[in-house]
């Protein structure tokens, strides 16, 4: 039988399985790719490393990898997204668990709070090298890659706002602050106390969040 348009729907067909095959082999390439760069960070503790190496690595070529990405620096971005991706399905799923909107959203904080932090003796390049130059040199990029967890952080407050849990209004911005609270004095070294640096607790970042958002005087429910 013919189409309306005259192209027969067996070629439709055809093409349309053409190219989800093609797509499938992009789709393993590329992953291929950065699954190789994975394993070139955790060997050397560094993002240093050449486009040659990630070649030789997966066993592709280097047209191939042309095909794919522009350079390694879009490779760095891949991988800094994809992280900070898993990072907000891995909030989304924690908060899904529980039924209060407004546990819902201290957990979220606690949680990224918590994924920020680093780790000893644990190494993260991708964060403390690549996304740090990239916040200087491109910090349009680095927006973009956070945009994931801001929708999380913006479906929460939206979610807890209309449970009367807190004032309404403004919740994507209200997000992009609660973020980069919780961002930072997750790398920061805290405040000096008896003559060491004493890190920020999830709870004393939610503590002020939670004031932040609900206003002065507002104790933050336990």
């Amino acid at each position: 039988m013919t189409e309306v348009s005259g192209e027969p729907a067996w070629r439709r067909r055809a093409v349309e399985r053409s190219t989800r095959a093609a797509k499938l082999r992009a789709e393993q390439r590329v992953q291929r790719f950065l699954d190789s760069a994975q394993d070139l960070i955790a060997e050397k503790g560094t993002t240093d490393f050449t486009v040659q190496e990630i070649v030789e690595r997966s066993r592709q070529s280097l047209r191939s990898f042309y095909q794919h990405f522009d350079g390694k620096h879009e490779l760095l971005l891949a991988l800094f997204e994809d992280a900070l991706a898993r990072g907000a399905l891995e909030i989304r799923a924690a908060a899904a668990a529980e039924a209060d909107p407004l546990r819902r959203l201290r957990g979220a904080v606690e949680l990224l709070h918590a994924q920020s932090r680093p780790q000893p003796h644990v190494e993260r390049p991708l964060f403390s090298d690549f996304a740090r130059h990239l916040l200087v040199r491109n910090p349009a990029q680095v927006a973009a890659a956070h945009l994931p967890l801001l929708a999380v952080f913006t479906e929460l407050i939206e979610q807890a706002a209309a449970a009367g849990a807190i004032p309404a209004g403004r919740p994507r911005r209200r997000a992009s602050l609660v973020m980069q609270t919780i961002m930072f004095a997750a790398q920061g070294n805290g405040v000096p106390a008896e003559g060491r640096a004493a890190p920020f607790t999830s709870r004393e970042v939610w503590e002020f969040c939670f004031t932040g958002i609900a206003g002065a005087g507002s104790p933050a429910p336990e």
